[in-house]
């Protein structure tokens, strides 16, 4: 998946009991997606809090937000439940096949609060004609991209009608 590029449709059942697809996505701008480790994962807890507390300014910067996990729907309603996540959308069970195609990797557990396999983090900037503008993929859950930092850049880039990159 390259930068101005179409993405693959994805859909999910969010744990309201609703379902999310990205191609049902209407955005001013732009949508972004926030796929995390899951229930186990502490830095994910605070992740998906910040990004809640930052809702509305995505809002008014016209952007969409999601975060997805390979998650059990009881795992991901668990998370919902335990930690401070508002309004933000969650969508779980991804599955392997549909995270290799966003190109995210994979980790076996190493403990007993682990799913057997999941996906590690990405974000991933998909404007409103449903094409990549950007995306940051991790090996690891640690040093992701700060919350106020995304808003920051996503109010360069309408500032600056600044061009997707990477695609060369």
């Amino acid at each position: 998946m390259k930068p101005t590029e179409k993405v693959p449709n994805l859909s999910l059942p969010l744990v309201n009991d609703t379902e999310w697809e990205i191609y049902s996505q209407n955005p001013e701008h732009f949508t972004l997606l926030v796929f995390y480790r899951g229930l186990h994962c502490p830095v994910c807890k605070k992740q998906l809090e910040e990004l809640s507390s930052k809702l509305e300014d995505f809002k008014n910067e016209g952007v969409n937000v999601v975060a997805i996990s390979m998650d059990t729907e009881k795992r991901a309603k668990l998370s919902q439940e335990k930690w401070d996540t508002g309004n933000l959308p969650i969508a779980y069970g991804l599955s392997e096949e549909d995270a290799k195609t966003w190109g995210l990797y994979f980790s076996k557990a190493i403990s007993d609060s682990e799913p057997e396999l999941f996906s590690e983090p990405g974000l991933f900037l998909i404007k409103n004609d449903h094409s990549l503008y950007f995306s940051s993929i991790q090996t690891m859950p640690f040093a992701r991209p700060k919350v106020e930092d995304l808003i920051k850049a996503i109010q360069f880039i309408k500032d600056k009608d600044y061009p997707a990159r990477g695609k060369a």
